[in-house]
């Protein structure tokens, strides 16, 4: 056999060197996974962003790679706040053509289950606090709750001038915040449902005031 008939033609990558390629590939992507799932327990553990030695132990693997994947805890942090967001979502906001009170209960609700799991790590990204990443990251989960909060209520906010209308929605997204939500369940210690009264009560109320002076 001639030397040209097992020579790879044209560009083509002999299939050994592809089937070791796909095999490096799979195992990076493997030990990436690892390094997040690691840090994603830490933080939920202890509510602190965790140290790239404490990571590489969790997870089993090297120092060296997890500086290859993410290059700094900050890096490997913003990968696993992302990570978070696509595992845990906020729910649908309640339909304006319920009641205001069933509205009330379910945008609080959706507001709920999703805070109580990203509390750890809203806390551990006070760590970081000012990094582009993050703050970007903040600003779009505050507009989540903006849209939120003018689709439930919808009906009721086209009865108010614009401006008394953005203060409310801005009034709500301040005490329906992530923030505040920290202060009631961690500084204060209340429990879920102690909060979720306390809530009620403020949203109800910012509601009924700015009602009640378009109805007179």
């Amino acid at each position: 056999m001639s030397e040209a008939a097992v020579m790879p033609r044209g560009n083509a990558v002999p299939a050994n060197d592809v089937v070791r390629a796909d095999g490096r590939n799979r195992r990076a992507a493997a030990t990436r996974r690892k390094i997040i799932e690691a840090a994603k327990a830490m933080i939920e553990e202890t509510s602190e962003a965790p140290t790239v030695v404490g990571v590489a132990k969790r997870a089993d693997v090297s120092v060296r790679s997890v500086f290859q994947h993410f290059g700094d805890v900050q890096s490997l942090f913003v990968t696993v706040v992302d990570s978070i967001g696509e595992d845990v979502q906020m729910g649908p906001p309640p339909t304006a053509d319920r009641p205001l009170g069933t509205r009330v209960e379910g945008l609080i609700q959706s507001l709920v289950e999703l805070f109580d799991k990203i509390v750890p790590l809203r806390v551990a990204a006070g760590q970081f606090a000012g990094h582009p990443a993050l703050l970007e990251r903040g600003l779009a989960l505050r507009q989540q709750l903006r849209d939120a909060t003018l689709k439930a209520f919808e009906p009721e906010l086209a009865m108010l001038p614009e401006q008394t209308r953005e203060e409310l929605v801005d009034a709500i997204g301040a005490a329906l915040s992530l923030d505040a939500w920290i202060v009631l369940r961690r500084r204060d210690g209340l429990s879920v449902e102690r909060a979720v009264g306390i809530w009620r009560l403020t949203l109800t109320a910012l509601l009924e005031h700015e009602l009640g002076k378009a109805r007179q």
